[in-house]
């Protein structure tokens, strides 16, 4: 068939027009995260974060700690109303989602598996590519959620991030969106396990860190001082801190039973302010090594208030540029895996259905 002149100046019209309108239409995206005990949906359109909703999980405070297998349960009765509710929110039709973002991992393996059988499932049914994410490098990323109609700077690569959470705590180099490598964590327990066990010494429920947190401010975070763990370069260790506050107080009722009901509030504050203080003095020479200025801070204990204000005077001293998440975006939610999948379905990275769930993170080591 011939083709004439005219006729190849509009083919070649539309073919320079047809990029831009694929640029131009919104990408519709359902993050699920159900890596422990919340079961989380977000719709994100775009870069921007249109609903975000969490159920949390009560059963797990009569035991102190989350039970896996109850956790699981609790996430197969949730999954289905979250989502609903979350599409429903969003003002946005099943139908009109590009791709379904989930946890792979790390978390508790049956929770996990809740949700991405729940993501493939819907996927397959909708004929839409499902995108495995990793919970930390989601945890990171949240940084650069956008939300209609606000602005807010966003940190600029290479950037140092703190991600201290219930079961990690780790200093991340971030390259760029997928470029991550671990440059200090803890050799044993994390920062967000040492706050929930001094929590439990004190007798208080579970989780016990914003409880912590909270008594805090009525407290005297000098009162008392505790051994600051030594550990050589960039890593922590938070076990020994642990072990120290329980003697300490274990020592202090066998002359006064009243003491720990007595000094509550200054324990509280005193054993807050050394997790911090070893939080940020590894920070600190992070930022020196690698002579990197824009911090940042993710994971559910960067909701602390006293690891917040400790940051903005850090970065007063050292002249820090400090990006610290709005507090929905800290604990484990929807909204990161979103983020998370939006940038891997824009760079074509989509899982299959074949992939599986893993309880360690894959995040590469310095």
């Amino acid at each position: 068939m011939m083709i004439t002149k005219n006729r190849m100046v509009s083919l070649s019209i539309f073919l320079i027009i047809l990029p831009v309108r694929i640029i131009l239409m919104s990408i519709y995206i359902l993050g699920i995260e159900s890596s422990c005990d919340d079961t989380s949906a977000a719709v994100i359109r775009d870069r921007e974060i249109i609903s975000n909703l969490i159920a949390n999980q009560e059963v797990h405070r009569a035991f102190g700690g989350v039970v896996p297998e109850l956790a699981s349960r609790a996430h197969q009765q949730n999954i289905i109303p979250v989502v609903e509710q979350a599409l429903d929110k969003a003002k946005v039709n099943k139908n009109q989602l590009q791709a379904i973002a989930y946890t792979r991992g790390p978390g508790l393996l049956g929770s996990l598996l809740v949700g991405t059988s729940f993501a493939k499932s819907f996927a397959l049914s909708l004929g839409i590519p499902v995108i495995g994410v990793d919970h930390m490098e989601a945890h990171i990323l949240a940084h650069f959620i956008e939300e209609p109609g606000i602005k807010k700077e966003m940190p600029a690569f290479p950037f140092l991030c703190l991600t201290v959470s219930g079961g990690h705590t780790q200093i991340v180099l971030v390259k760029d969106y997928f470029d991550f490598t671990v440059v200090g964590r803890t050799i044993d327990d994390a920062a967000g396990e040492a706050f929930d066990k001094a929590a439990k010494i004190l007798g208080l429920p579970y989780p016990g860190g914003p409880l912590i947190d909270k008594l805090s401010h009525e407290g005297n975070e000098n009162a008392f001082t505790f051994p600051e763990p030594v550990i050589p370069g960039l890593d922590y260790s938070f076990s020994g801190l642990k072990t120290s506050f329980l003697y300490f107080l274990r020592d202090r009722l066998k002359t006064d039973p009243d003491f720990a009901a007595d000094n509550k509030a200054d324990l509280a504050a005193s054993i807050q302010k050394v997790i911090v203080d070893v939080l940020l003095k590894k920070l600190v020479k992070a930022s020196q090594e690698y002579g990197i200025r824009d911090i940042a801070i993710a994971g559910g204990v960067s909701a602390n208030s006293r690891l917040r204000s400790a940051l903005q005077l850090k970065a007063g001293e050292l002249g820090w540029r400090v990006f610290i998440p709005k507090f929905e975006y800290c604990t484990d939610n929807a909204a990161m895996i979103a983020i998370a999948g939006h940038l891997k379905y824009l760079g074509g990275e989509f899982g299959s259905q074949g992939s599986s769930v893993y309880a360690r993170s894959g995040m590469r080591i310095a």
